[in-house]
C-alpha cells in the first residue's frame, strides 16, 4: 500500500497528500470483485466476451476512475453538495413516474440524450449524503427529539413512496432499511423505531391492497414456491436446484448445466450469484462474500476514524447501502426473501448500478482521505 502522507493539517493537504492517502486496498478489493464479475459474465455469455463481459470490464474501469476522481475532491465540497443532489435526485425520480421508459414490467429508466439512467440508484446516494448532512448540524439533545426526525423521515420516505410507484419494491425496501441504520448510526432512540414498525404493521393491510398483482404473487411464491412452478415459482425454484447442485466444489468454470442450458433466468444480473455457486460451489461463494466483508470492515473503521459527524455518517451509509445490496440479492436467489431484482453489486450486469456502487466507493476512499478533518456544525473546517 502506497506510504501515507503523516503530520499534515488535513486542511492543507495537496492533490499529491491524497493520492499517498488513497485506499488502495480498498480498489483492490473492488477490482478483485469486479473480475469475478467478468468472469461470470464470460460464462454467461457462452465463453465469449460478447455480450456482457467486455462491457461489464470497460465500464468497472470507467467507474474506477470516476472514484479515484471523486476521493480526491475536498470532502467539505460533498457536504456543500449533499442538499443539491438530493434535490436533483427527487426531480428524476419524478420525471420517471412521469416520462422514465418501461421495461420488465416497471417504469424505472429516463432517457438523456444518448444515455439512460436510473434516478433510484442516484437517490441513493444523494440520501445517504443528505441525511448525513442534516444529522451533522443537530446536537445529540436535537437528535433525541421527535421534532428533529420528521424532516429526515420525510427525506427517505417520499423518494422512497415514488421509486414504490415504479413500481420497484427491492429500491425502496433497500432506501428504507439504509436510511432507518442511518438513524440508528445518529443517536435516534429505539423507542421510535419501535413506533415505525407498530405503524407499519397497522398499515400492512393497505400495503397489501395498493401492491400490484405480480407484486402480490411474488410474496406468495416466497411463501410457497411450488404453488406455481411453472410460473412464478419457476425462478427460485430453477435458482435453488443450481445452489444444490453445484456442492462444495461446484461443477466447474463454464460447466453449469442451469445456465448455459438457459433454465436459470436472469443469470447476468439477478441470478448471477446462482451461476457462481453451481459453478464454482460453496467455496466460490464464500470466496465472494469474503471480498463483500473485507470492504465493510474497512468502511466501518473509516467510520470509525472520522473526526467529523458528516464523515461518520456518510460512511456508514454508503457502507449499509452496499451491504443492504449484497444480503438482498444473496437472501433473494436462495429464497430466504421474495425476488424483488435487487443486483449483486461489481458482479451483476448494469451500468448505472456499477456507477452508483463505485461513485459511493469513491465518497468512501474521500472520507479516509479526510477522516481527520474536524467540521462545524454549517460544514467550515476547524483547526482546533
Amino acid at each position: 500500500m502506497a506510504r501515507r502522507a503523516r503530520g499534515l493539517n488535513p486542511v492543507d493537504l495537496t492533490l499529491m497528500d491524497k493520492a499517498l492517502r488513497l485506499n488502495w486496498m480498498l480498489a483492490l478489493l473492488l477490482s478483485a470483485i469486479a473480475g469475478i464479475g467478468v468472469l461470470m459474465l464470460y460464462s454467461a455469455g457462452g465463453a465469449s466476451l460478447q455480450p456482457w463481459a467486455s462491457r461489464h470490464l470497460v465500464r468497472f474501469l470507467m467507474a474506477l476512475g470516476v472514484a479515484l476522481a471523486i476521493a480526491l475532491v475536498d470532502i467539505r465540497v460533498w457536504l456543500r453538495l449533499a442538499y443539491p443532489a438530493y434535490a436533483v435526485g427527487f426531480v428524476l425520480l419524478v420525471a420517471v413516474d412521469i416520462a422514465g421508459q418501461i421495461g420488465m414490467g416497471a417504469q424505472r429508466w429516463l432517457d438523456i440524450g444518448p444515455i439512460q439512467i436510473q434516478p433510484s440508484e442516484i437517490m441513493k446516494i444523494a440520501m445517504v449524503l443528505s441525511l448525513a448532512r442534516y444529522f451533522h448540524g443537530l446536537t445529540a439533545e436535537e437528535t433525541g427529539r421527535v421534532v428533529y426526525v420528521i424532516p429526515p423521515t420525510l427525506m427517505v420516505l417520499l423518494p422512497a413512496a415514488l421509486v414504490m410507484i415504479q413500481p420497484d419494491l427491492g429500491t425502496a425496501a433497500l432506501m428504507v432499511l439504509g436510511g432507518g441504520a442511518m438513524f440508528f448510526a445518529a443517536g435516534v432512540r429505539l423507542w421510535k423505531f419501535g413506533a415505525v414498525l407498530m405503524a407499519a404493521g397497522g398499515a400492512m393491510p393497505l400495503l397489501w391492497s395498493m401492491m400490484r398483482e405480480y407484486q402480490r404473487n411474488r410474496i406468495l411464491t416466497f411463501i410457497d414456491p411450488e404453488r406455481d412452478p411453472l410460473g412464478a415459482g419457476y425462478h427460485i425454484l430453477q435458482s435453488k436446484i443450481a445452489l444444490g447442485s453445484g456442492g462444495m466444489f461446484g461443477k466447474g468454470f463454464l460447466e453449469g448445466t442451469q445456465s448455459h442450458l438457459n433454465f436459470l433466468p436472469e443469470k447476468q444480473t439477478d441470478f448471477i450469484f446462482t451461476m457462481l455457486a453451481e459453478e464454482f460451489g460453496m467455496v466460490g461463494c464464500m470466496v465472494l462474500l469474503g471480498l463483500y466483508s473485507l470492504i465493510l470492515l474497512i468502511a466501518f473503521a473509516i467510520a470509525l476514524r472520522c473526526q467529523s459527524m458528516f464523515a461518520r455518517m456518510a460512511a456508514v451509509g454508503i457502507a449499509m447501502i452496499f451491504f443492504l445490496y449484497v444480503f438482498i440479492n444473496v437472501a433473494m436467489v436462495t429464497g430466504l426473501v421474495p425476488v424483488v431484482g435487487v443486483p449483486l453489486p461489481l458482479v451483476s450486469y448494469g451500468g448505472t448500478a456499477m456507477l452508483t456502487a463505485m461513485i459511493g466507493m469513491g465518497l468512501l476512499m474521500s472520507i479516509d482521505i479526510h477522516r481527520d478533518m474536524r467540521l462545524g456544525r454549517h460544514g467550515e473546517a476547524l483547526t482546533s
